[in-house]
C-alpha cells in the first residue's frame, strides 16, 4: 500500500532542480529520531513524496518523488570529516537511516507555504501544524492526490 510523505530540503544544499539533474539521490543528514524512524519503520518502495524546499523565501513544495530505496544506514554518520558525523554511531550500531528518492517532476510554480495554509482542503497537513519542524512528515492520500492535482 502507497504511502505519502513530505520531505524536507534546504534548496541551497539540495533542490529539486539536483535531483532532476542526479535522477535519484539518498536521503541523508536526518538526525531527528522520529524522522529516522519514519524511514527505518514505514518507508516502502514506492511511496510518494512531495518534496519541500524549506529555510527559504517562500518554502514550499517544488514537486514530486518516489521512494527507490529501503532504509539503510547513513555512513554519513560514520565520517569524522561530514557535517552529519555521529561518533556514538558505528557501521555495527548504526544510528541513523537514510532512504534513496528518485526524481518524478518539478512543478511550474512552488506551492508556497502560505497558499497551502490558507488552502481549506489542506488544513489537516501537518507542515502547518505549529511546532511542526520534522524534516520528514507523513501525508494523507487525499492531500497528496489534491495538490498534485491542483498544482502539478
Amino acid at each position: 500500500m502507497t504511502q505519502y510523505w513530505l520531505m524536507k530540503s534546504e534548496p541551497n544544499v539540495y533542490s529539486i532542480d539536483d535531483l532532476k539533474a542526479n535522477s535519484t539521490t539518498c536521503w541523508e543528514g536526518v538526525r531527528n529520531y522520529q524522522a529516522r524512524n519514519f524511514m527505518r519503520d514505514d518507508m516502502k518502495i514506492g511511496d510518494k513524496v512531495l518534496f519541500y524546499h524549506s529555510n527559504t523565501k517562500p518554502p514550499g513544495i517544488a514537486g514530486l518523488a518516489e521512494v527507490c530505496k529501503l532504509a539503510y544506514p547513513d555512513h554519513f554518520a560514520f565520517d569524522p570529516k561530514s557535517k552529519y558525523y555521529d561518533p556514538k554511531s558505528s557501521p555495527d550500531k548504526p544510528t541513523w537511516q537514510m532512504v534513496d528518492v528518485k526524481f518524478e517532476r518539478k512543478f511550474n510554480s512552488l506551492v508556497s507555504l502560505n497558499e497551502i495554509r490558507e488552502n481549506e482542503t489542506l488544513q489537516n497537513m501537518m507542515v502547518i501544524r505549529k511546532g511542526s519542524r520534522l524534516s520528514i512528515q507523513k501525508v494523507e492520500k487525499p492531500d497528496y492526490l489534491y495538490i498534485v492535482s491542483t498544482y502539478s
